[in-house]
């Protein structure tokens, strides 16, 4: 097959190679190399059912979380929608590879679902003739060939572009601009570009660069990296998709138990009702993105805007994300206002959410508060401050019920209270008067459990990914609650790590946040390109075990 006159460079070249290997396989040394196939195969089949695992636990969660964040439907049907177009393509390319496999090895009684198991790993000719047919110039068409695999992979493109340019075009679901532009460009290597190369002349095309006169375990491994591609796109899709439903979302980190009563004053002997309910803002609000506006006016639900009845409206102070209402008290009896949250969404667009009050200017209650968040949480310090107007704090008493409170004085009108069971604690206040002892009211508050810990790297809480360098520096797993503003001490009691040093499959196991030889060597030695895949255990301070996992993208 070589120094044939009338033959090009390349089949010289091949043909030169052909001599080589056979003279390797004398020396058996071949073996060894046909060998090393199967073990980069057996890799890239592994990393793509981490990958395939990673992306189902990813759109688990994504389901979950459009029950409570209608925002998030659009962009979950839409994932949905591409998967199961790179699950096509991933699924055509394995029945290749057993077509393949199975014509070359040409004996049904064998296992030929993995190439480990075939027999003639080193065979050239046969997986050609499949993909490509006689003439290397003019592949062939048809069921299973490259030719057939090239209109494939550029559907699938075509496909998936046509779904995120359609996304663009509605409010729904429409990325933000970066966003975007990185998920196009990831959706780009999906489209077939013959190699900028050629023979005597004629171009190669992609499908002689990647089948033509290979060895069996050379075309399934290369058919086995198209797969892993397809899956590390397959992810992109996934977790942009995911992210831009929050983002799109307004991101609410500043969260608060709020009481709402239809009369802040009552007379002696009446029945105090309220509601209490989470109320949440966003520290990110700030004077360009969000404002405040007191005024008179109507509200279009259909466009969501709000038309003052003269002028803009008055803005509003905001303190973290909210706006301070402040009249003077001078008078008595109901006092009404209304106006409108102007509020910037990611995309550009404005909308508006009408608000209304009133309140009663008379002798103030008691007023019953948490010092932090206003909600209370199972397994932690929660401060509260108690007082009523005209009363010395030493006068005043609490008591409470609910959520298995326990609390103690720590000042004059602070206590300390902790709970054990999430639920309604009811706190009530009553003062010590000349006339007697006098209910000052009765105050409802959930009781919550702690969030879920999250893992945070790089410091980070549960990254998509980190540059090598932040990887490096990291020697311990410390588990938090992301946002949370408790003092709550976590700690990690185990671990596992999975990840792809030199191209192999690499698995730590630790118990405490120290990570030990195995995880520091994941954690420095990473391939860039792949994913390392973090399992923790983690007890927080009510005591309860909770899992805390990430997958983390490693860059250069």
């Amino acid at each position: 097959m070589a120094g044939g006159k009338g033959e090009s460079p390349r089949q010289k070249m091949i043909g030169m190679m052909y001599l080589v290997l056979t003279a390797l396989l004398a020396m058996n040394v071949s073996k060894d190399i046909l060998k090393a196939f199967v073990t980069v195969n057996d890799n890239l089949e592994r990393t793509n059912s981490n990958f395939n695992k990673n992306t189902e636990s990813v759109m688990k969660a994504f389901s979950e979380a459009k029950a409570s964040n209608p925002s998030a439907i659009p962009f979950y049907e839409k994932s949905v929608e591409s998967l199961k177009i790179t699950k096509e393509l991933f699924d055509h390319i394995e029945k290749v590879k057993h077509y393949v496999i199975d014509e070359t090895e040409q004996n049904g009684t064998k296992d030929t679902t993995r190439l480990r198991f075939t027999d003639k790993k080193d065979n050239y000719d046969q997986p050609t003739h499949l993909l490509i047919g006689d003439d290397e110039r003019n592949p062939m068409d048809g069921p299973n060939t490259a030719k057939e695999l090239r209109g494939k992979f550029n559907s699938a493109h075509d496909k998936l572009m046509a779904i995120i340019d359609g996304m663009q075009k509605d409010s729904k679901t429409k990325l933000l601009p970066n966003d975007y532009e990185a998920l196009k460009a990831k959706i780009g290597t999906l489209k077939i570009k013959d190699p900028d190369e050629t023979e005597d002349g004629i171009p190669i095309t992609w499908e002689i660069f990647n089948f033509y006169h290979l060895p069996l375990a050379g075309v399934i491994t290369n058919l086995s990296q198209m797969q892993s591609d397809i899956k590390n796109i397959e992810a992109e899709l996934v977790g942009q998709m995911a992210g831009a439903s929050g983002k799109i979302a307004i991101k609410f980190n500043a969260l608060s138990a709020a009481v709402v009563a239809p009369s802040s004053y009552i007379q002696s002997g009446q029945e105090y009702t309220a509601d209490v309910f989470l109320a949440a803002s966003s520290t990110d609000f700030k004077d360009e993105n969000m404002q405040v506006l007191l005024g008179d006016g109507a509200y279009d639900s259909i466009t969501k805007q709000y038309k003052f009845t003269t002028g803009e409206g008055t803005k509003l102070e905001l303190v973290n994300g909210r706006g301070k209402v402040k009249f003077s008290g001078a008078g008595e009896g109901d006092q009404t206002y209304k106006g409108a949250i102007k509020f910037k969404k990611p995309t550009g667009e404005y909308e508006f959410y009408p608000f209304s009050g009133e309140y009663k200017v008379a002798k103030a209650a008691a007023t019953v508060s948490a010092d932090q968040m206003n909600v209370f949480y199972c397994g932690v310090d929660n401060p509260v401050s108690v007082s009523a107007a005209g009363i010395a704090p030493k006068d005043l008493s609490v008591s409470a019920s609910g959520g298995g409170a326990n609390y103690s004085p720590t000042g004059a009108g602070k206590y300390n209270f902790k709970f054990t069971t999430p639920g309604e604690c009811t706190i009530n206040v009553t003062a010590k008067t000349p006339q007697g002892s006098k209910s000052q009211g009765s105050y409802k508050f959930r009781v919550k459990a702690l969030p879920k810990p999250e893992l945070k790297i790089g410091g980070k809480f549960s990254p998509n990914e980190l540059a090598k360098k932040d990887l490096f520096a990291t020697g311990a797993l410390v588990a938090g609650a992301n946002g949370f503003d408790f003092k709550a001490n976590y700690v990690t009691q185990s671990y596992t790590i999975y990840g792809k040093v030199k191209g192999k499959l690499v698995v730590a196991e630790g118990n405490g946040p120290n990570l030990n030889s195995d995880g520091m060597n994941i954690m420095k030695n990473a391939d860039p390109g792949t994913r390392i895949l973090i399992d923790a255990r983690v007890k927080g301070p009510d005591g309860r075990v909770n899992s805390a996992s990430c997958g983390i993208k490693v860059n250069k």
